[in-house]
């Protein structure tokens, strides 16, 4: 078995996805990597309120992390593991950084930069972690992009980790700030947590004063479509128009599973309570039929929580066996079907004059 890597006891996952053809505020962490105008470069300072933000890492002169870490408490983050990045902004710097808070406690990352390369080494952290059973998901943002370069921005990432955030936005006095800081408000709204299958949709962005650009339907169909979150501004209210991730292709053909952000929002909140469950219960068992028997009777308690929470809409068979390459080690296999958010009604009016 591919998963079965480590010696350590302990309780260990694994999923795939495929496309059905038929038919207290703030509970998240965030991690930010950030440029500041003062701070340790690479230490990890943990913060529950801007202040006590600006008081370690200073005010920007120009937008960097106290900029982001405004976005983020203004949106509802609670919590907020912070690391500056040596003033270089190199590759290098942001991989230092990034390595930093791979073994915090931070369900979503940030960082100030728009550097393609950049992101892709946070692709890589965000996937090594979640890996690690520590999962987590990024937002990002890119810096002056036409939806088309978006899209191809998109495309590069191709994650169901990484979400994609544009156009660029206007700070409270109207000066243009990169897109990397609209996703740090986007960021700071999934930080509240709550119930991981309501759709991003329609969810109010604050602390910011506008956007750069007003996109059309075609225009937010090509983004949606290409792994892209578009914003909009309705009635002065900027909101995400659709929760997306990048991830569109699975070997390089076309694939919607992973394409919306509740999808993998759903996964970590699902596997990671399943894990729990048995760790709590099951730290020093015998690998018995009657410890097999009571593992799966968890496992069912816990899917039946999330179908009641409507979280999930059903899950199948769900089998415990001992292994055969193992006997020390047991597998637990179950499915489910993610419940899926209300995106779109369509009205069909037959009017008799």
């Amino acid at each position: 078995m591919s998963n079965l890597k480590h010696e350590r006891p302990g309780v260990y996952s694994a999923y795939d996805a495929s496309a059905v053809v038929t038919a207290g505020r703030g509970s998240k962490t965030v991690g930010v990597a950030a440029k500041a105008v003062r701070g340790t470069v690479g230490e990890v300072v943990t913060l529950t309120g801007y202040g006590a933000g600006i008081a370690v890492f200073g005010e920007d002169t120009t937008p960097g992390m106290s900029t982001i870490l405004r976005l983020l408490f203004a949106n509802g983050t609670a919590t907020v593991k912070a690391v500056r990045v040596a003033e270089g902004g190199t590759v290098s710097d942001y991989e230092a950084a990034f390595a930093a808070l791979g073994n915090q406690e931070a369900q979503l990352l940030v960082c100030d930069s728009a550097d393609p390369a950049v992101h892709q080494a946070l692709r890589t952290a965000v996937e090594t972690a979640s890996a690690q059973r520590r999962e987590r998901i990024a937002v990002v943002g890119g810096s002056g992009d036409t939806p088309s370069q978006l899209v191809e921005r998109a495309a590069k990432l191709n994650s169901e980790r990484m979400v994609l955030v544009g156009p660029d936005a206007l700070d409270p006095k109207g000066e243009t700030l990169p897109g990397v800081f609209a996703a740090a408000a986007v960021a700071g709204v999934l930080s509240e947590g709550g119930d991981p299958a309501v759709p991003l949709n329609g969810a109010e962005l604050t602390g910011l004063g506008g956007l750069t650009e007003e996109y059309g339907d075609n225009e937010v169909d090509l983004l949606v479509r290409g792994g892209v979150t578009p914003l909009e501004q309705t009635a002065g209210v900027l909101s995400p128009v659709r929760g997306i991730t990048t991830r569109t292709t699975t070997g390089g053909a076309a694939d919607a599973t992973w394409r919306e952000l509740t999808t993998i929002l759903i996964v970590d909140d699902l596997i990671p309570s399943v894990r729990a469950a048995l760790r709590s219960r099951f730290a020093r068992a015998k690998n018995t039929a009657r410890s097999r028997g009571a593992i799966r009777s968890l496992v069912i308690v816990e899917l039946e929580k999330k179908v009641a929470a409507e979280i999930i809409d059903r899950y199948g068979e769900v089998r415990v066996t001992a292994s055969e390459e193992d006997p020390a080690v047991c597998l637990v296999e179950f499915s489910f079907s993610v419940a899926h958010g209300l995106n779109q009604i369509y009205l069909t009016v037959h009017i008799t004059v």
